[in-house]
């Protein structure tokens, strides 16, 4: 029988209200909306859809470690932009973490996210390769 396991990555910023990073089921995990938050709980790259892109696959690809997976692991993601434009700006750097596997994903435009000064929030759901941790 499968059991769930709440995972906390080292080193993240805390959670901002109930919630945690990850939740293990199985051999899925389910990577909460990661946002380009450094360890102090600050928004980095203000203004800049690419810098934050990179620290939310970063911080995604850190949940993911936690378990013994990577990028190429993701099934699938939800995107989440303020501004629908910063698609095209957003893609190469979804290329650079995720190399030739692409997994599902959605990509919605919203009027705001959780914290001002965040352009990008993304959410992701792996599958834990057999003998990871």
């Amino acid at each position: 029988m499968a059991t769930r396991q709440e995972i906390r990555v080292e080193g993240a910023a805390e959670p901002i209200s109930h919630y945690t990073d990850a939740v293990r089921f199985g051999d899925l995990l389910f990577v909460s909306g990661a946002a380009a938050f450094d360890s102090d709980g600050n928004v980095v790259g203000k203004g800049d859809v690419v810098t934050q892109t990179r620290v939310v696959l970063q911080n995604i690809r850190d949940a993911l470690q936690e378990v013994g997976a990577d990028m190429g692991d993701v099934l699938k993601v939800t995107v989440f932009l303020t501004d629908i434009g910063d698609r095209a700006a957003v893609n190469p750097v979804r290329k650079e973490f995720f190399g030739d596997a692409k997994p599902a994903s959605t990509l919605f435009e919203v009027s705001a996210l959780a914290v001002p000064d965040m352009l990008v929030e993304i959410e992701a759901i792996a599958g834990i390769p057999e003998g990871a941790q």
